[in-house]
Parts: structure tokens; sequence; C-alpha cells
């Protein structure tokens, strides 16, 4: 178990008994005001798709929407306990995994989920991520 920075989450990358994730925590836990970011898309703040048919273009653009939904609450990614990702092909993880390590830093990693799903809402989108932030009381 470990609490990093004084902050008011905990994380805790392996329970004892369960073997450690690679680029996650499994539990984080914390106490305040809850904030759930809904499932953001590469869009633009026209409603353009950012890099149609490339998945770092894409990831870079969904995190800098969380960065932007996670302000306008008061919240940043330090506060985010839980990310789960939608991708319609698994090989895009790695750009999802590289677009979270520039904001969030390695030792402050929530507890995650990553779904591959048929399609999204428009079939120019590779991957979703919604967020789910603990803010201090």
């Amino acid at each position: 178990m470990s609490e990093h920075g004084g902050s008011h989450l905990t994380r805790m990358s392996a329970p004892e008994g369960v073997s450690p994730g690679t680029g996650y925590s499994h539990v984080v836990w914390g106490t305040g005001r809850f904030v759930a970011v809904s499932g953001q898309c590469a869009f633009d703040e026209k409603g353009e798709i950012v890099g149609e048919g490339d998945p770092a273009a894409q990831a870079r653009q969904v995190f800098e929407n969380l960065r932007r939904c996670l302000a306008a609450a008061g919240a940043g990614f330090d506060d985010v306990v839980k990310l789960t990702y939608f991708v319609t092909d698994v090989a895009h993880l790695p750009a999802v995994r590289a677009a979270r390590d520039a904001v969030i830093p390695a030792d402050r990693l929530p507890a995650s989920s990553a779904v591959q799903v048929a399609a999204l809402f428009r079939p120019e989108l590779l991957l979703e991520v919604e967020a789910f932030a603990v803010l201090p009381d």
C-alpha cells in the first residue's frame, strides 16, 4: 500500500495475493468529492475529429479533452482514480498508454480497464476514454 505526495488518494499496485499490474493500480481509494467524466473521443473544440486513422494523435486529443473536463470540475490527473479505455483494436493501447504517461506520473497511476469494442459511434474514431476522479474535501 502506498500514499503518494500527501495526496488524498491511496493507490495500491497489488493487494496481497494479486499479481502486480503493469501500468495501473489495482485499487485506488480516497475521500472527497466524486467527479465522473463521460467518455471522451478525439474531437477538437469545433467538433472535428483529430487524427483520423492515427491512434497516437487521437489519444493525445482524448487526454487533452479529459484534462479540460477535469479542470472544469476543479480536478486534475492527480485526482483520477479510474480510467476506462474503449478501443476498436487492442493494438491501439500502446498509443493510449503513451498519451496517459505524458500526463500521469508512473507513481500516480489510477485503476484502469481496457475493452476492445466492435465500433464506436463514428467509424473514424479509434478510441474513447472515461475518467472518475475524487477531489479532496
